[in-house]
């Protein structure tokens, strides 16, 4: 069975075919660091590292780029310049008395450590706009040059009217978008709907801290932009896959589209990939209602975390599991607790049968069907990451192990058992499996991985694909994370 995925450009469920064989290009949408991350943003990027996960279970390899925001998001990003509309960051800065990068440091720190708890795997790159500034300015100016873009006095702005299919991600046609209806119209603008590519240092804005040179004068980039600008360098012209919040469909991605197309005259994103909020005890969460929960406990008060409630972040990931990415689910906390007793239960049938002296050839011992338990885990994450089912799989044959070990002492397929367990968690990532002693590298793979390494960073994708097999061959792996690597004996 193919894998099969929801798209939301498409509004329909395709069959996953990648831009090349074997390989996959991948855009997830990362945090804007103005402040602790709280569990629906966990909840996305969640799918992201699941949908990757399996992507790598089914062999592919995939390049994950996955940013960081710190600068040019905007409280009401559509908000004209002189307006009351405050870059995210600048607004932080002022309420830590921080420095702007000061803040983005602090949190994407905070961020990383509980991703970290997660078991979601670190991206491949992790650029973050205020480093990719000549990107941002070169795409913009080409923009300007092919008739797309528009400087005006107070900034850079995409001209939507020029671009035919821009509505079609969210379903919001021009001709369907009440234009002012949300915003003071910004005189500036050709159309209300017009987006800003770059924010001049004008009015209000002179204030703000951030800026850099540009062909239009002092300024700073739109939030838009800057994700065309990161994943076409980093990924190329054409991805695979793109994810994010189903709050990120429009404008946000609607804009990415149209700016990374007009740019480049190619499709941007084969498959767009987005997850629905989630409530809180069936409402939304909100500051107000005091609902905002954190993964680890932070010196800020405004915020409870699930750790200082007394759950383990992986019960968290474990609730995720039961739950499809495109439902709008509801946590509850006797749902963390059902998803805290289904993590210890699976942890503990695990840890027996890896710890069991099981005797060989005894006449009564019990033989588990593995294959229908992958056969079934298989199906389930083939139909869109249907996690819950695949879950539900897992637990079943968790059930059926405990069951056979009370009537009979003896398994005969012990190794198979513990691989069918390992191969379902390479996705779903909940085990708590002891450390193993760390092995000694030889001085030649360090040298070869090191060499590696610095290809990626100069893109020579060739010789580190060519390196990696190299080291393969000699009983070692080499495992990406972001800008280093682990070396282990396979």
């Amino acid at each position: 069975m193919n894998l099969m995925l929801y798209n939301t450009y498409s509004k329909k469920k395709e069959k996953f075919s990648p831009l090349e064989k074997g390989k996959v290009k991948m855009y997830a949408c990362g945090p804007t660091v103005y402040d602790y991350a709280h569990i629906g943003n966990f909840w996305s990027y969640l799918t992201a590292d699941i949908l990757r996960r399996y992507l790598e279970y089914l062999n592919y390899e995939v390049l994950l780029i996955k940013n960081i925001t710190d600068v040019g998001h905007f409280t009401d990003d559509d908000e004209p310049l002189d307006s009351n509309g405050e870059d995210k960051m600048e607004k932080a800065a002022k309420r830590d008395k921080k420095d702007p990068i000061e803040i983005a440091d602090y949190y994407t720190q905070y961020y990383e450590k509980d991703e970290k708890k997660l078991n979601i795997k670190k991206p491949h790159f992790q650029p973050r706009p205020t480093r990719e500034i000549d990107q941002i300015i070169k795409i913009i100016q080409e923009l300007i040059n092919k008739g797309f873009a528009y400087e005006t006095e107070d900034g850079v702005y995409f001209s939507v009217q020029k671009f035919q299919k821009y509505g079609k991600l969210s379903g919001n046609p021009l001709d369907k978008i009440k234009k002012g209806a949300r915003i003071e119209i910004n005189e500036n603008k050709k159309d209300p709907a017009d987006f800003a590519l770059w924010k001049k240092k004008v009015g209000k804005n002179r204030r703000h801290s951030l800026h850099w040179q540009s062909p239009w004068g002092k300024g700073f980039p739109g939030w838009h932009i800057e994700c065309t600008a990161m994943a076409i360098k980093y990924l190329g012209d054409s991805i695979d896959i793109h994810t994010g919040g189903e709050d990120n469909i429009f404008p946000h991605h609607e804009a990415e589209i149209a700016q990374s197309e007009a740019y480049t005259q190619k499709p941007f994103v084969k498959y767009w990939i987005h997850t629905r909020h989630f409530y809180i005890e069936g409402k939304k969460m909100s500051k107000s209602l005091q609902n905002v929960y954190t993964i680890s406990k932070t010196p800020d008060k405004r915020y409870q975390s699930l750790e200082e409630m007394g759950y383990h972040p992986l019960i968290f990931r474990t609730l995720k599991l039961q739950s499809h990415y495109r439902s709008k689910a509801n946590f509850t906390f006797q749902a963390m607790d059902q998803a805290a007793k289904n993590l210890k239960n699976i942890n503990h049938t695990y840890q027996v049968v890896k710890t069991s002296k099981f005797k060989k050839n005894q006449k009564n011992s019990i033989k588990i069907n593995c294959d229908k338990v992958i056969q079934e885990f298989n199906q389930a994450m083939n139909n869109d990451l249907n996690c819950p089912l695949a879950f539900s799989a897992l637990l079943k044959f968790v059930k059926n192990i405990n069951k056979k070990l009370t009537t009979q002492k003896n398994l005969s397929n012990q190794k198979e058992i513990l691989k069918t367990i390992e191969k379902m968690d390479s996705v779903f990532a909940i085990l708590k499996k002891n450390q193993k002693k760390k092995t000694k590298i030889p001085k030649e793979i360090n040298e070869l991985a090191q060499t590696r390494l610095n290809a990626r960073k100069k893109k020579d994708f060739s010789l580190a694909d060519k390196i990696r097999k190299k080291v393969e061959e000699k009983g070692y792996e080499i495992i990406d994370n972001q800008n280093t690597y682990q070396i282990k004996k396979k």
